[in-house]
């Protein structure tokens, strides 16, 4: 059975549920097929929908033991869908409907009975590294959460979310690559909610269009500066002032990280190094233009991925 066969498959789930459930508003094939496909074809699955969607960990992907590299396809596959799933739909009640059937997949998953691709593929993965349902769940809090949560009082609640949002990723990374303790998830956490703070500075005004405002209240009360400053895309100096204090917060947390990348094998250190060099550069990106970013979305220019990517290749071969 090939991709397109999968997606006929899908295609052929009752149309009127189909409509009732919101799986019509996404991709054709990340439907719940009425027929399991084979290993394979699951793999293949997850494979093509991690080298089409996402250009960052494809180039990761390079340095990867051969060993695992599918492995980590069909994490990315549950990851993507799931961020879809609460990201896509554009109607509350139907995304947090489809979290919910998706949670029984992961359900059907760990009892051998699941039927999408993804879940089939990750079931090999979740046998061979042992690897707990919690991270997966935790995502699909973090996922729920962004349909009923869109203003964070404090920065402790930011970091709240971040736990559920970033931090699992990391868990499943190093599950993925046989470390289990909590001395290097902890580091892993600091890394993860770094490079999810770097993502929510870089995209103030993105969010702010799907209704949310990830900058804590306090801060804004704190420096000054009001929602009305955030829609009108008022770079003011209050605002831009914020912004510095988010984004040197942020680096104490990519530091807090660093110890990490010393105490796991070459390859995922290569990672490692590469991830937490291009959340400093977003970090950077936002400084160079002054903290301005409402309106303006900070990007990394091609000249530094390059930079960053020749890097890891030479710790690769040295």
């Amino acid at each position: 059975m090939s991709l397109s066969s999968i997606a006929d498959n899908e295609s052929r789930v009752d149309a009127s549920s189909a409509a009732q459930s919101g799986w019509e508003r996404l991709p054709a094939e990340y439907a719940i097929p009425n027929q399991p496909p084979s290993i394979e074809e699951s793999q293949q699955y997850c494979r093509h929908l991690a080298q089409s969607h996402y250009e960052n960990f494809s180039v990761a992907s390079w340095f990867l033991p051969r060993s695992v590299r599918q492995h980590f396809y069909n994490v990315y596959a549950y990851c993507r869908i799931s961020d879809d799933l609460g990201d896509e739909v554009g109607d509350t009640r139907l995304s947090l409907e489809l979290l919910d059937q998706w949670e029984a997949e992961l359900d059907a998953c760990y009892g051998g009975s699941a039927r999408h691709p993804v879940f089939i593929a990750l079931s090999e993965t979740i046998r061979i590294f042992d690897i707990p349902r919690r991270p997966f769940a935790d995502l699909l809090q973090a996922f729920r959460q962004d349909q009923t949560v869109n203003r964070y009082p404090t920065f402790e609640d930011v970091l709240g979310y971040c736990q559920y949002s970033a931090n699992p990723v990391g868990h499943l990374v190093l599950y993925l690559c046989g470390y289990r303790d909590a001395e290097r998830q902890s580091l892993s956490d600091y890394t993860c909610t770094a490079l999810q703070l770097a993502n929510f500075w870089q995209d103030v005004s993105r969010d702010y269009a799907k209704v949310r405002i990830y900058l804590p209240l306090e801060d804004l009360s704190r420096f000054g500066v009001t929602e009305a400053d955030i829609r009108d895309c008022k770079n003011g100096a209050a605002f831009r002032e914020m912004m510095r204090f988010e984004v040197e917060r942020t680096r104490d947390w990519f530091r807090r990280g660093y110890p990490l990348i010393g105490k796991v094998d070459r390859e995922l250190a290569i990672d490692l190094e590469l991830f937490t060099r291009g959340g400093e550069e977003v970090l950077n990106a936002i400084e160079r233009q002054k903290y301005s970013v409402l309106g303006r979305r900070p990007a990394i220019s091609k000249a530094r991925k390059l930079a960053l990517l020749a890097r890891a290749v030479v710790g690769k071969v040295i």
